[in-house]
């Protein structure tokens, strides 16, 4: 090339990049903000800010506190979208819509496990309320682009753009049963229970937990799992899991760096004390094959929660039968799951004690469960107090209070009210608690009312 030439197209491109681009020019072609505001258009009007009244007991004492998150209308009689931890354990839940209607809204159910919650807004039989469609969250690949709606930090509707990161990502002590949707679409607190929504305009998950370690992430449950718990959760008002108390491994467990030979089927990484599973004889490192004669995999850890679920909507009381291989035998066991039931103990406060109390639950308290299958055990304790000064600890498990064992939520309310109606006579009771394994005995002096101090 020509040094004249080489030296023109030289000046030209420098021309070219000293002209200003327009902010707009560098986002995105208008072709496509069409389809991104189309598909807002379609949803947003349905997007709810929710604001509930809940009682706490984590101080030590029963506290009031008020929380906000976000929901979606999913129908026009009113029915809504939300997670579990926005509602969980809430005495009044209201509603806003964008267009400034204000509603009450009664928990129709809510399921720990995956997180989410349906409610039903408190209409009257002439509002028109706008609502959004489910649409189908297994067309998603990484890469597509997605919409994150809610009312974060509290504050008015937003929408945040994003791509889909994974598609199925799997999040230890997080996945029982089901993967996560993983965008980088901004979820900010507050957003929690908004839709995740595709260029079609249709909600593909439910915007429930970010992380900022490593950068901005969201995870949403998918839209595949709401259509499988949303059913339970009208008729039961919750989820009625099936447990056998298999625990499993999968048969490329990278992060372990354990890896099976085989192509097919689950493996057994343990069972639980007093398990169906474990007096049915199923053994660590069996493989299971199939269940009811349909075969199951989880080749990664990413298939887990697939499984889990399978065995979760399992009928309860019924024999299933499990194909097993074992030292390459095949057998066939038969495990008949039982309900799940609660997967957390209720609460309890107990005044001028100055601590509150919880029911021991297998699967919120498998520590203390290990020790004590059934009981209760000291919730919170309030700072400064009278539980405090006596030494009274979190996690203490209440054996007696004075000469009355104590196995239940009742035993503490009855023992309770008993000893505060005569609290002139006697404000000295000895608590009598299993402490990491250990007895301990405290002397609780309950004479000082701290709330009025």
């Amino acid at each position: 090339m020509h040094r004249p030439i080489f030296g023109l197209i030289l000046v030209l491109l420098a021309a070219l990049l000293s002209v200003p681009v327009h902010a707009e020019d560098r986002v995105l072609p208008a072709d496509f903000r069409k389809i991104v505001a189309d598909a807002k258009s379609k949803v947003f009007p349905a997007v709810i800010y929710i604001r509930c009244i809940r009682d706490t007991h984590e101080s030590g004492k029963k506290r009031s506190q008020a929380i906000s998150g976000s929901g979606v209308i999913i129908s026009e009689e009113g029915d809504a979208l939300t997670n579990w931890h926005v509602v969980d354990k809430a005495r009044e839940v209201r509603c806003l819509l964008s267009d400034g209607r204000a509603y009450y809204a009664k928990i129709v159910g809510s399921d720990k496990d995956t997180d989410l919650a349906l409610l039903h807004l408190e209409t009257k039989p002439t509002d028109s309320l706008p609502f959004a469609t489910m649409g189908d969250s297994g067309h998603l690949q990484e890469g597509d682009f997605v919409m994150a709606m809610g009312a974060p930090w509290g504050m008015n509707r937003s929408v945040t753009i994003g791509i889909v990161s994974c598609t199925k990502r799997y999040l230890p002590e997080s996945s029982e049963y089901s993967d996560w949707i993983q965008t980088d679409a901004s979820i900010s607190p507050g957003n929690s229970g908004g839709p995740l929504v595709d260029t079609r305009g249709e909600i593909v998950g439910l915007n429930t937990r970010a992380t900022m370690t490593g950068g901005d992430l969201g995870f949403t449950v998918p839209v595949e799992t709401m259509r499988i718990i949303i059913p339970q959760l009208r008729e039961h008002g919750e989820v009625r899991w099936s447990w056998s108390g298999l625990q499993l491994q999968a048969l490329r467990d990278f992060d372990r760096n354990i890896y099976f030979d085989a192509t097919e089927g689950v493996i057994v990484g343990g069972t639980d004390p007093d398990s169906p599973a474990r007096k049915a004889g199923v053994k660590l490192k069996d493989r299971i094959i199939a269940v009811n004669g349909e075969p199951i995999t989880a080749l990664t850890v990413e298939d887990l929660p697939m499984v889990r679920r399978r065995l979760g909507l399992m009928p309860k009381n019924e024999a299933m039968e499990l194909t097993i291989v074992r030292g390459g035998e095949q057998l066939a066991i038969d495990v008949t799951p039982r309900e799940k039931g609660k997967v957390e103990g209720e609460e309890l406060d107990c005044p001028r004690w100055d601590f509150t109390v919880k029911a021991i639950n297998q699967f919120d308290n498998p520590d203390l469960y290990f020790h004590r299958k059934t009981g209760v055990f000291i919730f919170g304790v309030k700072y400064p107090g009278n539980a405090s000064g006596a030494g009274l600890s979190e996690k203490d498990i209440l054996l007696k209070i004075g000469d009355e064992s104590i196995e239940t939520l009742d035993d503490v309310r009855r023992v309770h009210q008993a000893l505060i109606e005569n609290v002139d006579a006697q404000h000295k009771v000895i608590v009598t608690v299993l402490r990491n394994g250990l007895l301990r005995q405290c002397i609780l002096d309950y004479s000082r009312d701290y709330e009025k101090k």
